[in-house]
């Protein structure tokens, strides 16, 4: 670790134990934004990135403030931990080198990890506007940044190592990418933070624009089709709000088209993907490859996950892996890591946070619409998230943007209904302890 590095991360931990719980999450997603996956400390078999050591401080902070779940646990909370107990198991039955419980410990570390953290702090919807204010503040950097590797073809975030100092290139085209592995990623971040900016507007007007802007920039600065259709899905969900009254019957018109179309097309409508190409060189065939391979080879992976999926896509890998092909899809890596029941789990806990924004939707349009609309716009950012994680795998910190709006959505239902049992306005943690 640096000596940059190490200043930074001690800067986020402290303020990370000392600022009030409604803006604890601000220095975590500050430090596992800006700071890459090459800098942290090894212990033996143990990685500790920084934004793990950040979520250790984080877990620090809980225990010695005494901070607890508002509204206690929840369906998604017990399916997260289902999800983590089910993963480590699964676990045993792989290669102990490459995929094993030291592996599975820390995907699920990452994920759940995160999840309840958020959960933990993010107990009003107003507060959680005021954080989101500043997380459109904390874009603004990373838009300039990569603005400034189109022009200049460099990444000023190589200096804490883990991304290129050469930015990428693809059709001709500067592909940036800042603090994040991959212009996808740093594109997705982009375009499914937009959802989240347009439900400040009301309340953050300036900083909302702002935000947008940035989100925006980074979706062009990354030049890749996926965070254009990310956006795209944001917007369109953004745009059902007007709508709401018909989503039920337009979710049944999506399947009945689905199974329409599997009659009609030559191949699978997932082929669709192969079809978009918005910013040239496109890479929609191979997706759609994936999901076809995966379904074939359902026999291999579908109890616990398998270790071997090379043979699946034979030229699609990476040389430095033999024996993986190139997993550019979610809910296929968590069918990889923990077999079919750990894809619905956490398919389950996206299915529960969408029927939840419904539910908190239908119960506070008429009494608090400015609120109904932000938890809409939260469920928007996360149909971006469910739409992108068809064609893409969040392998670096853009995986806590994802699990950002599922634990918010689940922390504001768990408050909302514990409101609704007390027969008490309960809106701030402060009030449940």
């Amino acid at each position: 670790m640096n000596p940059l590095a190490l200043a930074f991360f001690v800067t986020c931990a402290v303020a990370l134990i000392a600022v009030p719980r409604k803006w604890a999450p601000v220095p975590l997603l500050l430090g596992c934004t800006y700071m890459t996956f090459g800098q942290g400390i090894e212990l033996g078999p143990v990685s500790l990135p920084i934004y793990r050591m950040l979520l250790l401080v984080g877990v620090i902070r809980v225990i010695s403030k005494g901070e607890s779940l508002p509204g206690g646990f929840n369906l998604i909370d017990k399916l997260m931990m289902a999800w983590g107990g089910w993963v480590i198991f699964a676990s045993f039955f792989h290669d102990p080198e490459r995929a094993g419980p030291i592996y599975a410990c820390g995907v699920v570390f990452n994920q759940a990890l995160f999840y309840f953290l958020i959960r933990i702090w993010c107990s009003d919807l107003e507060e959680v506007g005021d954080m989101i204010g500043i997380v459109a503040l904390l874009m603004v950097p990373i838009a300039i940044e990569m603005t400034l590797e189109k022009f200049t073809g460099r990444n000023n975030f190589a200096i804490f190592g883990g991304v290129p100092d050469n930015v990428l290139i693809r059709e001709g085209k500067l592909r940036a990418q800042g603090p994040f592995r991959h212009p996808i990623l740093a594109g997705t971040v982009g375009a499914t933070c937009v959802p989240l900016f347009i439900g400040i507007l009301k309340r953050h007007r300036t900083v909302a624009l702002i935000g947008i802007g940035a989100g925006v920039v980074i979706v062009i600065a990354s030049a890749s089709s996926g965070p254009v259709m990310s956006l795209l899905a944001g917007a369109f969900a953004l745009g059902l709000w007007r709508f709401k009254i018909h989503v039920k019957t337009l979710r049944r018109c999506a399947v009945l088209l689905y199974v329409l179309l599997m009659f009609v097309m030559k191949q699978p409508p997932y082929y669709l993907i192969s079809r978009i190409d918005i910013s040239g060189g496109s890479t929609g065939w191979h997706r759609s490859f994936l999901i076809q391979q995966t379904i074939a080879h359902f026999s291999e992976w579908w109890l616990l996950g398998t270790d071997i999926t090379r043979h699946w896509m034979p030229n699609q890998g990476f040389a430095s892996d033999p024996l993986h092909t190139d997993i550019t899809n979610q809910y296929i890596g968590y069918a990889v890591e923990g077999g079919l029941l750990a894809m619905l789990l956490v398919m389950g806990m996206m299915a529960v946070a969408f029927q939840w924004v419904g539910q908190i939707h239908d119960e506070r349009i008429a009494t608090h619409p400015d609120q109904s609309f932000m938890i809409w716009c939260f469920g928007a950012c996360l149909f971006a998230h469910a739409v992108t994680s068809v064609s893409v795998a969040y392998f670096d910190q853009s995986m806590l943007y994802f699990w950002l709006s599922v634990a918010v959505i689940s922390s504001i239902y768990s408050i909302i209904h514990l409101d609704q049992e007390s027969g008490e306005p309960v809106t701030r943690a402060s009030d449940l302890e």
